[in-house]
């Protein structure tokens, strides 16, 4: 069996939804927190433009928000996540029992910028600006880690690993979290012509 034809995307959607409701719950557990961003959340093709950091629609939650594919390889349930050397088209559609898809969850917030007048951001705009990011981080991995059990039939749930989460920036006004997650998918769909014979 293969992978359905939207079995990544929908995933992706389902890891935005998840991390879009955990932000918007600790903006309303952390006075002074923004949500998830109002208009720039999104799942995307490739490695996220830094289009936006700040609130383009007048809203109450600025920032990007944005969950990406970086790359899909074969695995085994014995080994996974290690990606899988086993020679494929010795029995015709016989897909590896595991499809690793790694996803890449970046978050965008407004960063303390020197003024008008050539000063550097105080001390307490980047204590600020600290906390905001450091909430963010908690969030987002509490967030994967809750959420992405859930979105398999499986009676244990989905398979996943948490890679590294990193700082992005400053940079450009942005500052701002990149979190990596390699999610587990089992092949249930039937191979391209099998839909035919069966």
């Amino acid at each position: 069996m293969a992978l359905t034809r939207l079995a990544i995307h929908d995933l992706a959607e389902a890891v935005l939804g998840c991390v879009c409701a955990a932000l918007d719950a600790a903006a309303e557990e952390v006075p002074g927190q923004p949500g998830c961003p109002d208009c720039r959340a999104c799942v995307v093709p490739g490695q996220p433009a830094w289009d936006s950091c700040d609130d383009p629609c007048g809203e109450s939650s600025g920032g990007q928000l944005s969950v990406s594919v970086a790359r899909i390889y074969p695995s085994d349930t014995a080994t996974y996540p290690a990606e899988s050397r086993t020679v494929q088209g010795v029995r015709g559609c016989a897909p590896p029992t595991v499809t690793a898809l790694e996803l890449v969850v970046t978050l965008l917030r407004c960063a303390p910028v020197m003024s008008e007048h050539g000063c550097p951001p105080t001390c307490d705009e980047l204590s600020a600006a600290s906390k905001v990011l450091h909430v963010d981080m908690s969030t987002v991995y509490s967030a994967l880690l809750c959420c992405l059990p859930a979105t398999s039939q499986r009676r244990r749930g989905r398979r996943f690993v948490l890679g590294q989460q990193k700082v992005l920036g400053p940079q450009g006004g942005c500052v701002g979290l990149e979190q990596r997650v390699t999610v587990a998918l089992s092949g249930c769909g039937p191979c391209p012509g099998e839909e035919e014979s069966a």
